[in-house]
């Protein structure tokens, strides 16, 4: 545990991606197995203990120092796991050694949430401020050390000199602490047997666009819609739903994963149909529609009906045993058109190729859409094979314009990590009619991000200046600052008291040297929304 520890130790004051990079994968290649499997799947958030939660550790902080100096130290470090850490009584004498990952990882596992009062102490005890800290991260599952799963499996794949592609592709296949894929990475063992398993593979992405401009001969056009990109995999006789990141979300789509009965893997955008949330009928409504889905770990079938679920397909992966990837787009689009009538049609549709005479006819068609489930174009080159991750000059999306509001800041709040010392989550609102006629500010949205470090202290001085109420954590500030807000789309939403929700919010610019009585009204939000 001393040695994973140094480890979390060091990754959270390195900023330099090659650093932690090289950090993770010395530590996997120098740590013993099983011990570099557990951290490895703590890392990628990959453990879970069900009877450690973080009030847990709360509850436990108060029986041992005052619960006002809790409180108050946990406002002002930020984080539950360094100030417990740091809080945590030293004892004199003898507490026994510290314990390896492994054994953490096992009495973590075997604690109920009666039993983890008494034995996670005991485990605390057996460490200094740094093991404590990387226990309590490790054991409530929120490592938050800078380390996205993606970099962590890249630290493997150099740790051992092999393809990160393959490691993505055996990884969710196998369990922790992965023994398997550490025999054939460390050892030269024979790759694990994932054949008959519905296992995810990594997605091929896309750069902005930016500046440049692509040759219409060379590319093709697609719609960006604006859902969640899913891959659906079937084999051995199961179906699963992966979002981007790998996670299955199946059991929040069980009319997809049940949809799929050909040996095959598909990408596509998860939407929901439009009939009754805005859209066409038959369409896609709004990523507020979907909204309801996600994150549901049962679905009711009154859910089921309200939102139903569909897929617009891109790409085809693999077909029954076939793996397509190396084909041109081209051709895996032909293969794609030619399933389509084997798929159930109320689950499955087709993406449409966007018809432009040249690119500049293009740029015109893109300006023009403002459908709510478009979120821009994808611009793919025509003989691109589908590979993982993002190669240059293969594929490009090119999002629509953001619009633009003025709202006036209401609320701030401190963040977290390396952001807990600054008011760095601010809420905004817009008037509620004429605030020379005495019309109030109703919040329309939240951001923590869009502006420089710099701005940042700027913000942050601010609201220290002009709090004028204060609620726990968050200052209510004086009605006087104005920010330009930047988003997507705007919704109905019964859950606000504005009856409005923005989607994706950011800050573009603080506007210094704007009245707040100038800041836009909600009606003009109102005028945004598509029915």
């Amino acid at each position: 545990m001393e040695e994973f520890a140094t480890l979390v130790d060091a990754l959270i004051y390195t900023r330099s991606r090659n650093e932690k990079l090289r950090l993770i994968a010395e530590y996997l290649r120098q740590t013993p197995d099983p011990d570099r499997g557990w951290a490895l799947a703590a890392l990628t958030e990959g453990l879970s203990f069900a009877a450690v939660k973080p009030s847990t550790i709360r509850n436990l902080m108060m029986e041992r120092v005052d619960p006002v100096l809790w409180a108050l130290s946990r406002d002002f470090v930020g984080d539950t796991a360094e100030t417990a850490s740091l809080l945590w009584p030293e004892l004199i004498g003898e507490t026994g050694a510290p314990p390896s990952v492994s054994e953490a990882v096992e009495r973590l596992g075997a604690m109920t949430r009666v039993s983890v009062l008494s034995e996670l102490p005991r485990l605390l005890d057996r460490l200094d401020a740094d093991g404590r800290f990387a226990l309590i991260k490790l054991a409530t599952g929120g490592m938050r050390v800078g380390v996205s799963a993606r970099l962590a499996k890249t630290a493997f794949a150099q740790a051992f000199d092999v393809a990160v592609e393959e490691v993505e592709e055996y990884w969710h296949g196998l369990a922790a602490p992965y023994p398997e894929l550490f025999a054939w990475a460390a050892e030269g063992a024979d790759p694990p047997d994932t054949e008959n398993l519905p296992l995810f593979r990594p997605f091929m992405l896309a750069h902005p666009l930016d500046e440049t401009v692509v040759d219409l001969k060379d590319y093709v056009a697609e719609w960006k819609w604006d859902g969640i990109r899913v891959q659906l995999v079937h084999a051995g006789g199961e179906t699963r739903v992966f979002s981007r990141t790998g996670d299955d979300i199946s059991g929040s789509f069980p009319e997809m994963a049940g949809a799929l009965t050909i040996p095959a893997v598909l990408d596509g955008e998860l939407l929901v149909q439009g009939s009754h949330q805005g859209g066409e009928a038959g369409g896609a409504a709004s990523f507020n529609a979907l909204q309801q889905r996600l994150g549901r770990k049962t679905v009711s079938g009154k859910m089921l009906a309200d939102y139903p679920a569909f897929v617009r397909l891109y790409d085809l992966l693999i077909l029954e045993g076939e793996d397509l990837r190396a084909l041109p787009w081209t051709e895996r689009r032909a293969r794609l058109e030619a399933l389509m009538p084997r798929l159930p049609a109320d689950r499955f549709d087709l993406s449409a190729v966007v018809d432009a005479d040249h690119f500049e006819h293009l740029a015109e068609i893109r300006m023009g859409a403002r459908d709510e489930a478009i979120e821009g174009l994808m611009l793919k080159r025509r003989d691109s094979p589908y590979v993982a991750g993002r190669k240059t000059g293969l594929w490009y999306k090119w999002k629509r314009d953001p619009l633009l509001v003025d709202c006036v800041l209401m609320y701030a709040q401190r963040g977290s990590g390396k952001r807990s010392s600054f008011y760095s989550d601010y809420t905004f609102g817009c008037w509620d009619g004429d605030p020379e006629q005495g019309a109030e500010l109703l919040p329309v949205g939240k951001a923590y991000f869009g502006f420089t470090d710099e701005e940042l202290k700027q913000l942050d001085r601010y609201v220290r200046n002009h709090t004028v109420n204060r609620f726990g954590p968050v200052r209510e500030t004086d009605k006087s600052l104005v920010f330009e807000v930047a988003f997507d789309s705007v919704h109905a939403s019964k859950r606000h008291k504005s009856g409005l929700a923005m989607r994706f919010p950011r800050i573009s610019r603080i506007r210094w040297d704007k009245p707040a009585e100038e800041a836009d009204r909600i009606e003009a939000l109102q005028a945004l929304i598509r029915d």
